[in-house]
């Protein structure tokens, strides 16, 4: 008897379930595990403390990102800066040792590899369709870009991991969000999942994981799919995925951990047959028309508080849930918005380019693009652009990038998570805005008293030359 037709997230989860048991949960095999210093130092104890090793260090990759100041890093004799905050110090020594001691590749914070974790896995062919992935992040969605099963762990499922390559789950339920039509000139990956969440809410994919369908996605960059997978956690799913296609493979091919030769074709032959199947079924389907989606912005402190840059902050009463209406009222209270507000008459005073959101190539020509020719506004205070690795900072000024941002007056960094949360040196001032191409507005998550709005690298960008949230489209024909 022929199987049922099968979605593209119940393909993968069949080919890696070791064991199913009576209480509805299975054990599943993991592909990959990525590791850096937060949630890593306590796992490798709990091994030591039971005399455990790591069962596949070979499937494990290591790499400090959080905790890294993003300025210098090595001093004039070429020796390594000390870490001036102590937790951040003994973060990122404890990884340091813990690698190398299980036997586990430790890319090192000067090496010309290091990065974002979720950029550099993908990168480096860590990453593959098809792929279980785990990291103890939530943005390990991310590798959903590429068609692979990516979830964030706890601390616990990290050690779980480390000693035994898998993971006891329950199944999720699945869910389509098919985007039709083609988006208009200025409107960017970000902007779409902005858009998204927008419309389906923080608690819209809750319990599922999600698979984004259509021609906009067939059409996007392997590094806009990224972008898109990466949020997928602030819709409230346990993953993202995009079916792997001739772009994927295309992107992948002869990175350092991508299968080669007969290997490569086996792999890509496999690859092929993950989409999901004609007549599958979805538990849940969204739709939207790519012609309604604007360059779009944050104005509160949840990432589904969204509008178009052409849009107003919205008057709480607007909305129907009462419950909302306290939401908004908050969040219009932290971020010192008036409802009715027009968008492009908010100030910016601090810009952030970076984050495993968007710190790939393809987003910083997007921002370069804008700011070619013009000059930072005296308006702004601190505007810096993080790559998302060394090999991204080193093609970007190969490329001619990096003069592009310093000329026009913003700062260019080394590779790290930076602002993107309040843990490094690179936090935004109390009560100062930010223009972030990151994921989350929530409170203080830029640091204490942080108001943070959502935008995509060009609205970044375009919000550093004037002062305020812009829509980009008026600098960029």
């Amino acid at each position: 008897m022929a199987s049922r037709p099968r979605t593209l997230y119940e393909k993968i989860w069949d080919a890696h379930v070791v064991e199913t048991r009576d209480d509805g949960t299975a054990l599943l095999y993991i592909d990959r595990h990525l590791v850096h210093e937060v949630t890593s130092p306590q796992a490798f104890e709990a091994l030591r403390a039971a005399g455990r090793t790591v069962r596949r260090p070979d499937l494990t990759l290591a790499v400090p990102d959080h905790n890294l100041p993003t300025t210098a890093r090595r001093a004039p004799d070429g020796s390594q800066l000390p870490i001036d905050d102590p937790e951040s110090a003994a973060q990122l020594a404890a990884l340091e040792a813990n690698a190398p001691a299980f036997g586990i590749r430790y890319i090192g914070a000067t090496d010309r590899e290091q990065g974002i974790v979720h950029v550099v896995g993908p990168e480096q062919g860590f990453s593959l369709p098809g792929a279980t992935i785990v990291c103890g992040d939530s943005h390990t969605a991310a590798h959903g870009g590429i068609g692979a099963l990516a979830f964030g762990i706890g601390t616990s499922e990290v050690e779980h991991v480390l000693a035994t390559q898998t993971l006891l789950l329950r199944k999720s339920r699945t869910m389509e969000i098919r985007v039709e039509g083609e988006l208009g000139p200025g409107v960017t990956a970000k902007d779409l999942i902005l858009h998204i969440i927008g419309v389906v809410g923080t608690a819209g994919g809750t319990g599922h994981v999600i698979e984004y369908r259509g021609p906009v996605f067939e059409a996007m960059s392997v590094e806009g799919r990224l972008t898109v997978c990466n949020m997928s956690i602030e819709a409230g799913a346990r993953a993202g995925l995009i079916a792997p296609d001739e772009t994927t493979f295309a992107y992948l091919e002869g990175r350092p951990f991508a299968p080669r030769g007969a290997e490569w074709d086996r792999a890509v032959a496999w690859w092929r047959s993950l989409a999901t199947d004609a007549g599958a079924a979805f538990d849940k389907s969204v739709v939207i028309d790519a012609a309604r989606v604007e360059p779009t912005v944050s104005w509160g402190t949840s990432p589904e508080d969204v509008v178009p840059i052409g849009g107003s902050v919205p008057v709480p009463d607007s909305f129907a849930d009462p419950s909302k209406q306290d939401a908004a009222r908050r969040s219009l209270d932290y971020m010192g918005l008036r409802p009715g507000q027009p968008m492009t008459e908010i100030a910016i005073e601090n810009v952030f380019i970076g984050s495993c959101t968007n710190s790939r190539i393809e987003d910083l020509r997007a921002a370069a693009e804008v700011l070619r020719g013009r000059r930072k506004s005296p308006q702004v205070k601190w505007a810096i652009v993080v790559p998302g690795s060394g090999l991204v900072k080193r093609q970007a000024e190969e490329e001619g990038l990096d003069r592009v941002f310093t000329d026009a007056g913003l700062e260019w960094r080394e590779p790290g998570c930076s602002a993107c949360l309040a843990m490094n040196p690179d936090k935004v001032p109390p009560g100062e805005r930010c223009a972030s191409t990151s994921n989350r507005n929530f409170v203080g998550r830029q640091g204490p008293g942080a108001r943070t709005h959502l935008v995509s690298p060009a609205m970044a960008a375009a919000a550093a030359v004037t002062g305020k949230l812009t829509d980009v489209r008026e600098l960029v024909s």
